[in-house]
């Protein structure tokens, strides 16, 4: 071999070996979707509140890339997030056929759920949902399991199906304390859901002092300091029970305490105004229902259709 041969050999390796680091790097990052701006740019409409000008943007990523995954699953929640729910499911259905990873698998068959929720269809949507979690349990993912059944079980309460809310509200945290790596505050954080639903559904039976010894019993809970990010949920449990048994001028002053950016919290204010015969403040937290983030989840299906319907 010449001596130029030999000075060659490390350039041609140094290019072989660029060569198959491209190739493997595009086998393993496909290059972006040609509808990928669109969808970003309508997420950012959505993300700012402007529902109605992302709709164009997404009906536009699906005619341009017809079997993008992101393009059909962002398009059929925008379509639920503005009520046009029966063509937003053709899009989540597209959405599961199109799926590949079992990340969007899930996603997709939640999204699908939670369509129906906005319909105040139970049924359908434990169909969906049952074997969601399911699937969690066969991977033994017991903390993911035991939220989608918390997940379900919330939507059969707002739903008025109270005994199957209990049914998988007990699921949910028995699923949850089944993992075997868990931590304390994990198990006092089950068990704070667990007594935040008992007293929510005692109080939609109407039955205050059942519903009051659970609120005692998540308060004993949040008391040992080990969950202190769940202090807001308790200002939005107090104000749910005095709604349900009566007291609306309680359920606004401790409703008010709880998050003002969640719709569903948002909407239990505005209907106790209208309880106590204040329409002016009612409208204006209706209206604030519709401004809060459009995201796509069990407190939004139950506070936009209804808010959409007061608001004429």
């Amino acid at each position: 071999m010449s001596a130029r041969s030999r000075a060659l050999l490390p350039i041609l390796l140094v290019w072989a070996l660029a060569g198959a680091a491209l190739h493997a790097q595009s086998a393993v990052e496909p290059a972006p979707d040609p509808a990928a701006d669109l969808v970003q740019r309508a997420l950012q409409k959505q993300h700012d509140g402007r529902l109605e000008e992302a709709v164009p943007l997404f009906r536009q990523a699906v005619q341009m890339s017809p079997r993008y995954f992101l393009a059909h699953q962002h398009f059929g929640i925008i379509l639920d997030l503005t009520g046009d729910y029966v063509v937003a499911r053709t899009h989540l259905f597209m959405a599961q056929q199109l799926a590949t990873t079992p990340r969007q698998k899930a996603q997709a068959q939640r999204a699908v759920a939670i369509s129906y929720a906005f319909e105040g269809n139970c049924a359908e949507t434990a169909k969906y949902e049952g074997p969601l979690y399911e699937s969690y349990l066969e991977v033994r993912d017991f903390y993911d399991a035991g939220e989608i059944a918390d997940e379900m079980a919330r939507i059969f309460s707002e739903c008025g199906r109270l005994d199957d809310a209990m049914k998988w509200y007990r699921t949910g945290r028995e699923t949850g304390l089944r993992d075997p790596d868990i931590k304390e505050d994990q198990k006092d954080l089950w068990d704070f859901r667990w007594e935040h639903a008992q007293a929510r559904i005692a109080a939609r039976r109407g039955n205050k002092a059942e519903a009051q010894k659970h609120v005692d019993a998540a308060k004993a809970i949040l008391d040992k300091g080990t969950n202190s990010d769940q202090a807001p949920f308790f200002a939005y449990l107090t104000g749910y029970v005095a709604f349900h048994t009566g007291d609306f001028k309680a359920a606004i002053a401790d409703l008010q305490k709880a998050s003002q950016t969640d719709p569903f919290i948002l909407s239990l204010i505005a209907q106790s105004y209208e309880k106590i015969g204040d329409q002016a403040q009612a409208t204006e937290y209706f209206k604030k229902v519709l401004a809060a983030p459009a995201t796509h989840n069990p407190p939004n299906a139950f506070a936009r259709p209804l808010a959409k319907k007061k608001l004429g």
